[in-house]
């Protein structure tokens, strides 16, 4: 018999006080979101210092590490699902101060680059982790409201991050950048070891003998609804990693105030915020889809809109910072949305399927997000057209996961709930 999309109400497994689990969660979050946009201020004096003679090519700072950060939720989700979330969450926030010291001490932009990549392959797990241990405790449009609080306290990550990283580099070198974000993860770690238990009951522990994470992903990808939100969260997504590769040098070279690139970059980041309380008070009495739908179908709009725009040449500082703070609020109203649609059926093996979702979301958004700073050339075109183009796709996606129902709550039969 077929069930109304799950609403589940607040599991005390986690055994903390719901504001600090929501703290401890965006904290954990915030781990990647730092890695990434502390180091934006930074990028032209490390290509300086270590030699980089194509200014582009400084974007690899971001990308590898994006790019890495995909391919290590393939190991976390499994080895979550295998020996729980504490162990692998104190292990790796371990390993990523680690990886931050040694990125500091790089004498040249390969090893740097190098550390940069080991760093994302462990911040992977923070992914991972935060969406199976919210899974492990909430499910349905209780998971997309608690994800979306958890959110909202994140992004204030990427509000502060570029002004906190110019602020290091005012009174300290680029190193201590790094020096910042291995204290910020053993911090986290700290948090968890003396407050989170363990979510994730031994009966649902899984065998990482090949033949049990095969079965895993086999039943991640045959699932429409998990396969098609995970593919359409991947290609918004690419736009969101081309922003950041060339947000830089766009307040930089296209509008010549790299004064503003902070403030700017901030305003950005609040309107994300925005959209997470938004859809934290709305989700539960609206439901994911109407949600998500409706801002996806508005992205599309708006980037057409932001294309004439651009092409008419007519564009400012303000008039960008207007139209890529609300495609960020719009994107804020699809990806905690998008993230619960994609483990509605798929809770029992939470770990995986995250780690499988995450690994397509950052490898294919990654590569988009390369191609869109990679043609940067003085104009914001190439972002608008990813942006564009992005989320057309994500709603062709959208149509073929739903059999061409939108907005409408789907009858689906729910997994194993936590």
């Amino acid at each position: 018999m077929n069930a109304p999309e799950p609403i589940q109400s607040e599991n005390a497994s986690h055994g903390l006080p719901f504001g600090e689990f929501v703290a401890l969660m965006a904290s954990l979050m915030a781990v990647n979101a730092l890695g990434i946009d502390i180091m934006l201020p930074a990028l032209g004096r490390i290509g300086s210092e270590l030699g980089v003679s194509v200014e582009n090519h400084q974007q690899l700072v971001i990308a590898v590490y994006i790019g890495a950060f995909g391919f290590g939720q393939l190991v976390h989700g499994p080895l979550a699902d295998r020996f729980g979330r504490r162990p692998l969450l104190l292990g790796t926030m371990g390993i990523y101060a680690l990886m931050s010291f040694i990125a500091a001490h790089a004498g040249s932009f390969e090893l740097l680059l190098v550390a940069r990549a080991l760093q994302g392959f462990v911040a992977a797990s923070t992914r991972v982790l935060s969406i199976s241990i919210v899974r492990d405790c909430y499910a349905g449009r209780r998971m997309a409201r608690v994800t979306s609080l958890c959110f909202m306290v994140f992004l204030a990550v990427p509000i502060l991050a570029p002004t906190l990283g110019q602020l290091v580099l005012i009174v300290a070198p680029w190193h201590w950048i790094f020096y910042l974000l291995g204290a910020f993860s053993l911090f986290v770690a700290l948090w968890a070891w003396l407050r989170l238990p363990e979510t994730l009951a031994p009966d649902r522990r899984r065998s990482i003998a090949l033949a049990s994470i095969l079965d895993a992903t086999r039943t991640t990808l045959r699932d429409r609804l998990s396969l098609g939100y995970a593919l359409a969260s991947a290609v918004v997504y690419g736009g969101l990693v081309g922003f950041l590769n060339s947000s830089q040098q766009i307040f930089a070279h296209s509008f010549h105030a790299p004064e503003l690139f902070a403030p700017g970059f901030a305003a950005i980041a609040v309107m994300m915020a925005i959209a997470a309380l938004l859809n934290s008070r709305i989700v539960e009495r609206l439901g994911t889809r109407l949600v998500s739908h409706s801002a996806l179908i508005a992205m599309i709009l708006l980037s057409l809109v932001r294309l004439g725009v651009v092409l008419s040449g007519r564009e400012t500082v303000l008039i960008f910072a207007l139209f890529q703070g609300t495609t960020m609020f719009l994107f804020g109203l699809t990806g905690s949305n998008f993230s619960a649609m994609a483990m509605e059926r798929v809770g029992h093996i939470a770990g995986t399927a995250s780690s499988i979702q995450g690994f397509m979301q950052s490898l294919i958004g990654t590569l988009i997000g390369i191609a869109i700073g990679q043609t940067f050339s003085g104009t914001t075109l190439p972002l608008t057209l990813g942006f564009l183009i992005g989320s057309s796709a994500a709603l062709l996606i959208v149509l073929v996961a739903e059999r061409g129902r939108l907005f409408r709550a789907h009858n689906c039969r729910p997994t194993t709930q936590a």
